[in-house]
């Protein structure tokens, strides 16, 4: 498993008990829902790091009533056709509340064996992660700053999340892959439509960071049906659009019971040369 450094001064986190430790003796106590806050927040002006209680709730209800299983189903399947050989190092870069990262780590452990680490700069994400997979070191921290040493990861996987491509290139081993999931033109369309006047579609995405060379992209598209005015506020709380809507467009969902949206994804899987 890839260890976790030490944020202070980069030296190997061991865990002792609940407490993980490095050699120069900094140490960061493992929570009781299982994750290790790694985020040095003092050096940061914003009090609140990424996703909230409410669109980890949100995401976390959705993501369960398996919405979105056509996507995970498919990044599983490619994770497990560009592994590589033996046991691999797994790191979910922007893990949120682990609903890929099991599934994904289970897939990677059928094909030969994996040891898995997940980061989010949400201590709220990682609170549910902890809760929903033991197996998995969960770590808050900054995608800016992976708390793992160089060339220490085979797989990394980001879904909807931001990334930092040398970050990536200094943690991934020659030949490790990058799994990188973007929405697409027409997704969630249809919820655009029933919030705003005038919807707009996404651009077009592409991932090609360099040093690395592409080996797939693939592309999923469903028709998703809602049937729930729960699901359809699930589904809007959990996207970057419900803090930037004014309260008069929000309400327009409020008497909704059922909505049809496009759900249209890109994944691309590079490798490091």
């Amino acid at each position: 498993m890839p260890e976790l450094k030490c944020p202070v001064c980069g030296g190997a986190l061991q865990l002792d008990m609940s407490t993980f430790r490095c050699g120069s003796g900094h140490s960061f106590d493992l929570s009781k829902q299982g994750y290790v806050n790694l985020l040095m927040s003092n050096r940061s002006s914003v009090k609140r790091h990424g996703d909230d209680k409410l669109m980890v709730r949100a995401r976390k209800d959705f993501l369960e009533k398996n919405y979105y299983l056509f996507l995970r189903d498919e990044i599983c399947r490619l994770a497990k056709e560009y592994r590589g050989e033996g046991v691999v190092d797994f790191l979910d870069a922007g893990c949120g509340e682990g609903w890929y990262t099991s599934a994904v780590k289970e897939a990677l452990e059928e094909a030969g064996g994996c040891s898995c680490v997940g980061i989010d700069i949400s201590k709220e994400a990682l609170m549910a992660a902890g809760k929903r997979d033991k197996s998995v070191k969960w770590a808050v921290a900054s995608i800016n700053a992976l708390p793992v040493p160089d060339e220490s990861c085979d797989v990394i996987l980001s879904v909807f999340a931001p990334h930092d491509d040398g970050e990536f290139a200094r943690v991934l081993r020659p030949g490790g892959i990058i799994i990188k999931v973007m929405p697409l033109e027409t997704h969630l369309f249809g919820l655009k439509k029933a919030v705003y006047d005038k919807p707009y579609l996404n651009g077009p995405a592409e991932y090609a960071p360099e040093g690395f060379e592409k080996l797939c992209r693939s592309e999923k598209r469903e028709m998703l049906k809602l049937e729930s005015n729960e699901d359809i506020q699930n589904l809007f709380m959990m996207t970057p659009y419900y803090y930037k809507t004014g309260r008069e467009d929000q309400a327009k969902l409020n008497m909704l019971q059922s909505l049809e949206t496009e759900a249209h994804f890109a994944i691309c899987i590079v490798k490091k040369v």
